[in-house]
């Protein structure tokens, strides 16, 4: 560096270091504020259920200790959904940045990859000042793209195709917009949107790990609220974002309402965009960090899209005998992700009696119950029938006709039932079962051909999965949709609606054993009852994939090692042909000193092919011993970042897939892959490579590193 410029350094660092003396007790710096909030979290029901309990707690927070992030708000996007749901958004985020920056809260403003607009900037110029921490975390400068948390969850969305949304026209006419304006349409972004209003006297700007890690630590900020957007890909995964932030011991929240995702509804789990956004949402309260939402600053109720009608469905499931804690997700997430907002609720694993969360019945339009001889506490009953006494549609399947009832013993002291819950709220006489071992056949009711949820029935009748429920006479007010019969004894209403006496609308069926979730006439009668109690109209599209079409249609998870006909329960047992395969690897810088790598994949008797980061690699040697080695030229690869890995494998004859765990090598270091993949059938060329860099497009769960 020459004198001149290290003078001007000397100079600017100097003026910024002023700035930020300045900026410590500027004019109306509320050191001493507290900040109230509701963290919304969710922990396991028990040790390895995959199920969650949703639940608040209250914290203080010092606002001279807390910093609020606002990750990635550009002035344009490529995607012209997202700049859509940005700029409905921002206005309201701009308000929660200016009432926390009041109290006392510091505001960092990270638009990646555009400092270059803000090189004279005086929030620029301050972040730059600040001394570089004495301790920084290992790789703060670095994406983050899993964290331990995150190593044994299913990631809850595709977004491989990079989440774009548009309309194909629209999208062509605003890329060419973009061009235009002389913006490059993959990466348009230049500065930060100007409807976040930046405070030159008091904030920040920085993208980079280590600047805004030292200006944490030199504020002694230990909360941190991120907010922005996409929260799928640059809200967790920069190098400010929720995941080093979490991992490097910040208390870190995200504030839900304020922040989007970048996910394609025709991608799976094939939802509308702003269920994709409460799949991440549940993910990051499970895996990374709290929630919180802008009410908490502003007051009045959380943002939400003017475009998001959904209905909130509430699904309490409380029942032991038939897996609907299981069933009932995965039929959520399978049928109603369009048109419902889902919040599950469910019983405690250790006390039978305890349903946390049941309070967000408070906040729901439509409540399904799968609850079996449960009572409960005071408050918990109260909000149901809060819910109930409120003319709220309900639905309920299976044991919900006896939820609240203990085969006529009282409750214990401090808990109460509620035996007529059948009855009120179904018009529902459940009065016992016929044996186990007797199969029951279920038909419509000929009168009721034509009312909606018969809607896609087109069989005359359909097998039960489970005994049939013995619950005629029904109440006055009700109509049979369906009945079920078994040899040599009267048939039995299994699904009907109910008028109730307090205005509602109600739907029950006995149907909720597991095979009724598979059997396409059951599922298509529980989709429509719970559709046509919420007011809306039936759905024409449902279908039970099968297996080995879900495996035709996306990319699904699959274990490696494994053949794809033991991983896939047999839908691939008679299945010759290729499957795909793909991880994301992160390759560490040290191991470039060593050139290129190489991947090892021990041959099972398959043509093999790979690809990394969509360049092909050459295969080098396929003898039987060693199996097949494929060299990768270190221009391919990314250093110390996501690599995409694409492995296509021809099955004729005998099993197929990846029988034995790849290996990159680089010198004497290697890496076993042996985990989850991603995994389809069919054969497509394009397979082999993504439309973003594998740090945006990858899964937390197929995630390797050294």
């Amino acid at each position: 560096m020459n004198r001149f410029h290290l003078s001007t350094a000397i100079v600017a660092r100097t003026t910024a270091a002023v700035l930020v003396s300045l900026a410590l007790v500027g004019p109306g710096h509320a050191e001493d504020a507290m900040l109230p909030l509701t963290l919304t979290y969710q922990t396991e029901t028990g040790p390895a259920t995959g199920r969650y309990h949703r639940l608040d707690r209250n914290e203080t927070w010092s606002a001279a200790e807390t910093a609020l992030i606002v990750c990635d708000v550009w002035d344009y996007h490529h995607c012209l959904n997202a700049v859509r749901r940005l700029e409905e958004f921002a206005p309201r985020l701009d308000q929660v940045i200016k009432k926390a920056r009041a109290q006392g809260v510091t505001i960092i403003h990270s638009p990646s990859d555009c400092m270059a607009a803000y090189e004279d900037h005086p929030a620029r110029r301050r972040a730059v000042a600040v001394p570089e921490a004495a301790s920084l975390p290992a790789e703060i400068d670095a994406w983050c793209s899993r964290i331990p948390s995150e190593e044994k969850a299913t990631y809850p969305i595709d977004q491989s195709d990079g989440g774009e949304d548009d309309d194909p026209q629209e999208h062509q006419a605003w890329a060419a917009k973009l061009k235009a304006m002389g913006r490059n349409p993959g990466t348009p972004w230049k500065q930060q949107s100007d409807l976040i209003t930046i405070d030159a006297e008091r904030d920040y700007i920085s993208d980079r790990g280590e600047e805004v890690w030292s200006i944490l630590e030199q504020r002694g900020i230990k909360n941190v609220i991120l907010t922005g957007v996409h929260t799928n890909m640059c809200v967790l995964g920069r190098p400010f974002g929720l995941r080093q932030m979490a991992r490097n011991g910040k208390h870190v929240v995200l504030m839900r309402d304020m922040t989007d995702t970048m996910y394609n509804p025709a991608r799976w789990p094939y939802v509308s965009h702003f269920t994709g956004t409460d799949l991440i949402v549940a993910h990051v309260e499970r895996h990374v960090c709290p929630t919180i939402t802008s009410d908490q600053f502003l007051g009045g109720q959380p943002f939400r899209s003017k475009n998001d009608r959904r209905r909130h469905l509430v699904i309490v499931m409380a029942e032991d005998e038939y897996e609907t804690n299981r069933t009932l997700p995965e039929f959520a997430i399978r049928h109603l992700g369009h048109d419902f907002r889902v919040s599950f609720v469910h019983g405690s694993e250790t006390e039978r009696n305890e349903i946390p969360g049941l309070d967000v019945l408070d906040e729901a339009d439509v409540a399904l119950f799968s609850i079996r001889r449960r009572v409960l506490k005071p408050a918990a009953m109260d909000a149901v029938r809060r819910f109930v006494a409120a003319g709220k549609p309900v639905m309920g399947i299976r044991t919900a006709s006896h939820a609240f009832s203990l085969r006529q013993k009282a409750p214990p002291e401090g808990y109460q039932d509620w035996p007529e819950f059948d009855a009120e709220v179904f018009g529902g006489n459940y009065h016992g079962h016929h044996g186990n071992s007797l199969k029951a056949t279920g038909s419509l009711n000929p009168d009721q051909r034509q009312h909606a949820i018969a809607t896609g029935i087109s069989q005359p009748t359909f097998p039960l999965g489970g005994s049939l429920y013995q619950t005629s006479p029904l109440a006055q007010g009700t109509t049979v949709i369906a009945t079920g019969a078994i040899e040599g004894q009267p048939a039995e209403p299994i699904a009907w609606t109910f008028q109730r006496s307090d205005g509602g609308r109600s739907f029950y069926s006995s149907l909720g054993h597991k095979a009724d979730f598979d059997e396409p006439h059951s599922a298509t009668l529980l989709v429509n009852g719970l559709y046509w109690v919420a007011g809306l109209p039936p759905r024409d599209d449902i279908s039970l994939a099968t297996r080995r079409r879900q495996l035709e249609q996306r990319w699904s998870l699959l274990p490696v090692p494994s053949s794809w006909e033991a991983a896939t329960a047999g839908a691939l047992d008679d299945y010759d042909g290729v499957g795909w395969y793909r991880c994301v690897v992160r390759v560490p810088q040290r191991w470039m000193h060593n050139g290129g790598l190489l991947l090892a994949i021990p041959d099972g008797g398959d043509h093999l092919a790979a690809w990394l980061n969509g360049h092909p690699l050459a295969n080098v040697d396929q003898s039987a011993a060693s199996g097949q080695m494929f060299v990768i030229e270190p221009a391919m690869i990314h250093a110390n970042d996501a690599n995409l890995l694409a492995v296509r494998v021809a099955d004729r004859g005998g099993r197929g897939g990846l029988e034995k765990p790849p290996v990159l090598r680089s010198g004497d270091q290697q890496m076993e892959l042996a985990g989850q993949w991603e995994f389809r059938i069919g054969d497509d060329p394009a397979w082999s490579n993504i439309p973003l860099p594998a740090k945006f497009g990858g899964s937390t769960d197929i995630y390797f590193e050294p």
